[in-house]
């Protein structure tokens, strides 16, 4: 490609709109452009990029055994009321009326669509199992849709769905797309972690995510500094402490009168703040049905993890107890809440360190007052015992082998053992080799190209620009000429070399803008070509060409023969 034929056109200044690294690069490198609140378009060079990842994700999947294949965007009411989820899936899901007034959705993702296609097309177990996937644009009605592509509204996907007669095969087809995106992600030369996870929205029995490690990531990750357990801190487990230690202090009520926090209580008491225990009041569901009245305690330092407590009996919808309600049922105002002495009866879960604590401190239910040396068993019941805490720095392994440390991860792809959430809601199935119709096994495995681009900037960058890793880089070398006198044999030799150098299959673009070198090779590192070759009339007089990687701090110079060995290895 030579860049005086190609639409390059870079920012000088830093623009103002971005938040992070990569939306910062991504529009100073003119890789994107705003169309509209979390809408892009990809500029020529953007979608060098884009179309590298996307090469790199196809060959993959083709090489698992996966079948490509491409699904609507815009897909019928319909199929979503068939799972629940045209209601259930809440306002992402962008709804349209055609004019003959139907309604519509532009797909966040394809479960539906691609089980109509399988009940149609598939009847026997004899043709399992069977992976189908797409590269294709979705939508997500992001309320807040920011840091550029990184959580647009619209975004380029890979969704693969494999169907199984049973669990078994699942699990194979589960850990060949662990597999396949181990690969995918190594070749795109990411450092990036799978970690266990929550299934969310999608269902399912088990899952994991691909998280690329960088310092902005959105995520919360939770790693075993002496084996390779990793998860997200939403499942993390956190493991019971030792046993309980024996009652020491008498239950005495200390005056608060405006401490509302733990923190506060802790420093007004002299007491460390794993001391004190904060209650969080929610309302959930009993087993009549009726609403429950609910506190959650966790350690004064500790937060409670909602997805886990959305998980135990009856607090599947919970939502957080109003001032109204929590009067009602402690009689008291926010901020001196407590297990002890409630006006009427409520259930009182407590996280697993919290029910090994002693003497502890909690609200007294009593406005500008709390409890100290609290004792399960003496002072209040023993109390219902769940896992409904965040993990933290050094908290034990949960496979016992060292302690957690935590980073931060950019989710760039995720596997799913669906199980027959799907196939049966939608009343698909096929025969067994009994002759009996069964509803198939599904899995499903989703990649975000479009933010692989976005979280590889934010892993390689440096003050000057974008460092590609190579397999993603929009070309592997560009050949830079420095021709002020327009001298034909310089031109001539740059064009050879740009010839050679493709024929090689080196990927090579000619930068025959007639810009001056340090406008030019600010452009060449902006936006992150790996090696820079120039060719110039002092050059050829020495017999030689410039050579620079990105990533060295100085320039080579090397002759022909020492060029491509060095760039072909």
């Amino acid at each position: 490609m030579r860049l005086s034929q190609f639409h390059l056109r870079t920012e000088k200044e830093t623009p103002a709109e971005a938040e992070i690294v990569s939306h910062k690069l991504m529009l100073k490198a003119g890789m994107i452009r705003k169309l509209a609140a979390g809408l892009y378009t990809w500029s020529p060079l953007g979608l060098r990029v884009l179309r590298k990842v996307e090469a790199v994700v196809r060959e993959e999947m083709d090489r698992a055994g996966a079948i490509e294949m491409a699904m609507p965007s815009v897909q019928p009411k319909e199929l979503w009321e068939e799972t629940g989820r045209w209601a259930k899936f809440g306002p992402q899901l962008l709804k349209i009326r055609d004019r003959k007034e139907q309604e519509y959705c532009f797909t966040p993702t394809a479960e539906e669509a691609v089980t109509d296609f399988f009940r149609q097309e598939f009847s026997s177990y004899k043709q399992l199992p069977v992976n189908l996937y797409q590269i294709t644009t979705k939508f997500r009605d992001e309320i807040r849709p920011r840091f550029g592509v990184m959580r647009a509204r619209e975004f380029l996907m890979k969704d693969a769905y494999s169907f199984h007669i049973d669990e078994d095969s699942l699990r194979v087809e589960y850990r060949n797309m662990y597999d396949a995106y181990s690969r995918i992600f190594t070749r795109l030369g990411l450092k990036f972690r799978a970690v266990a996870a929550d299934t969310g929205a999608i269902g399912g029995s088990a899952s994991h995510e691909f998280q690329v490690l960088a310092d902005s990531g959105e995520d919360a990750l939770a790693y075993s500094d002496a084996s390779d357990f990793a998860a997200n801190v939403e499942l993390a487990e956190a493991v019971a402490p030792g046993p309980r230690a024996a009652a020491g202090e008498p239950l005495r009520e200390v005056a608060t009168p405006t401490q509302k926090t733990c923190e506060d209580v802790a420093a007004l008491l002299g007491i460390p703040l794993a001391r004190t225990v904060k209650s969080v009041a929610v309302m959930g569901t009993g087993d009549d049905g009726a609403p429950q009245f609910t506190l959650a305690l966790v350690r004064g330092d500790h937060v409670v993890n909602e997805i886990k407590l959305a998980k135990l009996p009856g607090l599947a919808d919970y939502r957080l107890a109003s001032e109204a309600e929590i009067l009602e049922y402690l009689g008291c105002e926010p901020g001196f809440l407590g297990p002890l002495q409630p006006r009427r009866p409520i259930r009182v879960i407590a996280d697993r360190t919290v029910a090994a604590m002693a003497d502890f401190v909690v609200g007294a239910n009593k406005p500008g007052f709390h409890l100290a040396g609290v004792n399960w068993g003496r002072d209040l019941p023993e109390p219902e015992v769940a896992d409904i805490r965040n993990v933290v720095e050094g908290d034990p392994s949960p496979d016992g082998k060292g302690v957690l440390r935590m980073a931060r991860g950019i989710e760039v792809g995720h596997v799913f053992a669906l199980g027959r959430k799907y196939s049966e809601a939608m009343h698909c199935s096929v025969l067994d080799a009994a002759g009996k119709a069964v509803a198939p096994a599904m899995g499903c495995y989703g990649i975000g190209v479009s933010r692989i681009v976005a979280a590889a900037i934010e892993q390689n960058h440096d003050a000057a620009g974008i460092v590609w890793p190579p397999a993603m880089a929009p070309w592997r070398v560009v050949v830079c000429v420095i021709n002020p006198k327009n001298d034909p044999a310089v031109t001539a030799a740059a064009e050879a070399l740009y010839a050679e150098l493709n024929a090689a299959g080196l990927d090579a673009a000619l930068d025959d803008r007639g810009l001056r070198p340090g406008a030019m090779f600010a452009d060449i590192e902006l936006i992150g070509i790996p090696h820079r070759v120039v060719v110039s009339a002092r050059g050829l007089d020495a017999g030689t060409f410039e050579y620079r990687a990105r990533t060295a701090s100085e320039s080579e110079q090397l002759d022909r023969a020492a060029l491509l060995e060095k760039l072909r290895a």
